[in-house]
């Protein structure tokens, strides 16, 4: 039994990891989520200009394969953390600033109505992913990119159900090993590549917000493009069976353990504008 308790009991929190919850007001902890310029948003796509100017540099990827990622169950999310060098330029960035792609984060409802944390026209999709980067060129890490300006851009793109995504299918296919908080697992492949909607890149939205999550640091590039990718009832079921707790973790009332509907309601535009590089 003991040998069992020892094997589960592979997570430990970093020290500065304050635990959250999405249930409670984040402020008081994290004085950056009480900002002006919060994400997620309410995309208002009639509200927001065209600006050309975004196609002068075409936003170019140059993602690698992945070998050995780790997949993790961290009680919030599902996180890939890519151990190879990808990278993104133009777009929005600044010029000759290299972004280097340094983790997958997914965001899902319990059921299909909801689950994304930008909204479209106040439309919610099941699902959002987030390409969390940070600027290479200025820094020497993430963290140190956190809250500084042109530190961090975050790709996100909305999810609906359809056909089977084979490109997540090497994520999907492990969860089940991953159920509960603080469980890991070693993949040998993994393409991001296979995230990004279409080789042009030309239809998305850009605005300035910040991580949606605790520490809620500002400064953040937002690019979301305007087509999902579509995964399977299937493959939506796999993340809505993980738990947010470590096994044998007793659960407060009213509380089902089961990780999902992990999305930030959308926060306030303020006198923030929404470029997009579409007509």
């Amino acid at each position: 039994m003991a040998d069992n308790l020892n094997e589960e009991s592979d997570y430990v929190p970093g020290k500065d990891e304050l635990d959250w919850g999405y249930e409670e007001e984040w402020g008081l902890l994290f004085p950056a989520a009480n900002g002006e310029y919060q994400s997620p948003i309410n995309l208002n796509s009639r509200e927001a200009q065209y600006d050309p100017s975004l196609l002068d540099a075409g936003l170019s990827p140059n993602y690698v394969v992945c070998r050995d990622c780790e997949v993790i169950n961290d009680g919030h999310t599902v996180r890939i953390l890519l151990k190879s060098k990808s990278v993104v330029t133009g777009g929005p960035l600044p010029s000759d600033h290299e972004y280097e792609l340094h983790e997958v984060r997914f965001h899902w409802g319990k059921e299909n109505q909801r689950g994304s944390e930008h909204t479209v026209n106040f439309k919610a999709f099941p699902m959002e992913l987030h390409l969390i980067h940070w600027n290479s060129t200025l820094f020497s890490s993430l963290e140190d990119a956190l809250g500084k300006k042109n530190g961090i851009l975050i790709i996100a793109l909305f999810v609906q159900i359809g056909k089977e995504h084979l490109g997540l299918k090497a994520i999907t296919e492990v969860l089940q090993d991953l159920q509960y908080k603080g469980k890991n697992k070693i993949i040998p492949c993994f393409n991001p590549n296979t995230l990004l909607p279409d080789p042009l890149l030309r239809d998305y939205w850009v605005y300035e917000g910040s991580l949606t999550t605790p520490p809620c640091s500002e400064k953040v590039t937002w690019i979301l493009f305007r087509y999902p990718l579509t995964i399977s009832q299937l493959q939506i079921e796999e993340f809505r069976r993980l738990r947010s707790h470590v096994k044998g973790a007793e659960l407060p009332e009213g509380n089902d353990g089961m990780l999902g509907d992990n999305f930030r309601p959308t926060q306030p535009l303020s006198d923030r504008t929404v470029r997009a590089a579409f007509q």
